[in-house]
């Protein structure tokens, strides 16, 4: 391999250009998938919580169930005491004795008509959330379908990735060692510092990639001329001469297309 002091300006800056392609293929790959993570693990996210709801919704209306049948016995009790209260007044002694036992009839006669219209309620309220029930649990079907869609798009793109990925990390790191450690540094800060992650562009039209900036006809002489690493004095990063970028950009996919 070459020594890092033996390479010329030329070949530093095809293994920066290199080292950029192979970088921006690395981030193509982690950016296909990168939304797909998050909308699984949404996806999870809603369906834990639909589940939540539905066994929720389903509590509540077993509650409901327990609280009608208490009702119902309540209801029971009131015209056994209706029943009860009848019978004694056949055998009272006077008007007041009677009169107690007819305001009793009438309150437990009252009680019934309360249950009566709780129960009422509560059937109401089971058939809301019935309802309710049946649409949260038609969405939860379509969210699971959704999420196992999702998986297998995400579990079908990462098997096709990984080696891929697997083998362009490792050239990073082989074109990464060509080069000096303070190129890298100055490569990793301004890739960092730009919404892209391009820190070597070539000249196109006259102008840097990605850029409206013109480059001086005297620098892009400069830049064909491969002495010297000129950086964008608008942007920063680091320039080639189009010849050059077109000549890696073969090599590079060459490589990923034998992948």
């Amino acid at each position: 391999m070459t020594n890092k002091a033996e390479l010329t300006v030329e070949e530093k800056l095809r293994a920066l250009y290199d080292l950029q392609l192979i970088d921006s293929r690395i981030d193509e790959i982690r950016n296909m998938r990168g939304e797909l993570p998050l909308e699984v693990e949404d996806l999870k996210d809603e369906v834990a919580g639909l589940t939540i709801r539905l066994e929720k919704l389903t509590t509540e209306v077993e509650s409901i169930d327990e609280q009608i049948k208490v009702k119902k016995n309540d209801i029971d009790t009131f015209k056994e005491a209706i029943k009860k209260y009848t019978e004694q007044q056949t055998d009272v002694r006077n008007n007041r004795e009677f009169n107690s036992l007819t305001k009793e009839i009438e309150f437990q006669n009252l009680e019934i008509e309360l249950a009566e219209k709780h129960i009422k309620e509560f059937k109401a309220s089971i058939e809301h959330k019935k309802v309710v029930i049946a649409q949260n649990s038609e969405k939860l079907e379509s969210k699971k379908a959704h999420l196992g869609h999702k998986e297998s798009e995400l579990n079908g793109i990462m098997e096709e990735t990984k080696r891929e990925e697997e083998i362009l990390l490792a050239k990073s790191e082989e074109f990464t060692a060509l080069i000096e450690e303070r190129l890298v540094t100055a490569y990793q800060r301004i890739r960092n510092g730009v919404r892209n992650k391009l820190a070597v562009v070539s000249i196109e039209r006259g102008a840097s990639a990605g850029s409206y900036f013109t480059i001086p006809p005297q620098v892009q002489v400069e830049i064909a001329a491969r002495k010297k690493i000129i950086t964008d004095e608008h942007s920063g990063r680091i320039l080639v001469d189009a010849a050059l970028a077109e000549e890696e950009r073969e090599k590079i996919n060459a490589i990923i297309a034998s992948l």
